[in-house]
């Protein structure tokens, strides 16, 4: 079967990296290529690295445009995407990359957004229990965000399991400069990020902090609190998080290590490394692959999770393509076999 799939925000970083997997995938035809202020714009002159599509010209983001296709991924800013999304039909497959349908509770949405919730579809992180049955056949899926992305595969074992308290869970990541999307902005200029790392969204505010939230609370069954602290590195592409959380009464290092090996054991693109090597954000780069190492920390009763992802493809692109395969009934690596990259 070959499907025909349309992809709005195509000037974008994440726009970009979803037409990068998609002109490898093999079940794919690459229909309209959108954009709104870079309409009428060659696709070449924006994104020169999209070789096979450099011809093509960018178009309005409309329904109009994107209807008719079988699938259609929505790389919007946050806020834009439901108005578009409502407008296609429930025959076509729509992957929303922006926030606007990842909270279940319009109050978080609303305090942290500050505009009407859209509502909730199903949660395109596959590795979390539960999710791949959700996305199967599903005619909506809302991508998780980056940061949520590692910091829910870092600590999911261990709530899952039972082992971790609800309270008082840390989690502190440092995230390249194209999260932060393609506008310039004077903070971002290379002079003023290449030889320093600075912190942002410290204190609660950051609009990822009740996502995990709701996906530590929903393995836990019970409330989780989380305290994200967000920083900027000196890096285009990567995400590096350490998740920490309090271990419950009686719970050894043998238990959480255990957890965590059985919930990736055969996960494609999720892996555990032996003991005593750490990931690094450039092993895992331009991939779907997401690497992680803990540790626990007798003396506090603490487990240390570090993992590391790509933050344009596991912690977007790749994980819209991953949910994209899942929710048609095609085998789930399909199109992102890509591996990391080193040096």
């Amino acid at each position: 079967m070959t499907l025909t799939v349309a992809v709005s925000g195509a000037s974008g970083y994440a726009g970009g990296e979803v037409l990068r997997l998609l002109a490898h995938h093999p079940e794919v035809r690459i229909g309209a290529i959108t954009a709104h202020s870079n309409a009428g714009q060659r696709l070449g002159s924006l994104q020169p690295h999209l070789h096979s599509l450099a011809d093509r010209v960018l178009e309005d983001t409309t329904a109009q445009v994107l209807a008719g296709h079988d699938v259609v991924f929505l790389a919007l800013p946050h806020g834009a995407s439901a108005a578009v999304a409502a407008q296609l039909g429930p025959e076509t497959l729509v992957i929303d990359a922006g926030a606007d349908h990842r909270l279940v509770d319009p109050l978080a949405w609303e305090k942290f957004y500050g505009t009407p919730h859209a509502g909730s579809w199903p949660y395109g992180l596959p590795e979390l229990p539960g999710h791949r049955a959700a996305l199967s056949g599903a005619k909506r899926i809302a991508v998780p965000g980056c940061y949520p992305t590692s910091a829910q595969l870092a600590l999911a074992p261990g709530f899952a399991a039972g082992l971790l308290e609800p309270r008082d869970v840390v989690i502190v990541a440092a995230s390249g400069t194209s999260g932060a999307g393609k506008s310039a902005k004077t903070h971002l200029l290379g002079s003023e990020v290449m030889g320093g790392m600075s912190p942002y969204g410290v204190g609660g505010g950051h609009r990822h902090t009740p996502e995990m939230e709701q996906g530590f609370s929903a393995l836990a069954g019970e409330a989780v609190s989380v305290s994200f602290t967000p920083t900027l590195a000196p890096m285009p592409r990567g995400i590096l998080t350490t998740a920490t959380a309090r271990l419950k009464p009686g719970v050894d290092a043998e238990q959480v290590h255990a957890a965590w090996q059985a919930a990736y054991a055969n996960e494609p693109f999720v892996h555990v490394l032996p003991q005593g090597q750490w990931p690094q954000t450039k092993h895992v780069q331009g991939s779907n692959h997401a690497q992680m190492q803990l540790a626990v920390d007798p003396h506090v009763g603490r487990v240390i999770v570090t993992c590391v992802i790509d933050n344009l493809t596991k912690g977007t692109a790749g994980g819209a393509v991953q949910s994209m395969n899942i929710a048609l009934g095609l085998p789930e690596t399909l199109g992102l076999e890509l591996e990391g990259m080193a040096p």
